[in-house]
């Protein structure tokens, strides 16, 4: 597993924007793929959407 891919993704979605980033999330846990998880293991892929999870739970908790 490559720590590093995942975080390079994550930053990638993160620039699209938070609605893009909540989209992406729903995609990612419907099972399908987005193009920046073409080359990504079972694992690459949780780790990116969880972190995705977490990133934006911080947005949804704001005031």
């Amino acid at each position: 597993m490559s720590h590093a891919r995942v975080i390079q993704a994550i930053e990638s979605i993160c620039n699209t924007g938070c609605t893009s980033v909540s989209n992406i999330i729903q995609i990612l846990e419907s099972g399908k793929p987005i193009k920046e998880t073409r080359d990504f293991s079972d694992a690459e892929i949780n780790e990116l959407k969880n972190e995705l999870k977490s990133i934006m739970s911080v947005y949804e908790n704001k005031d």
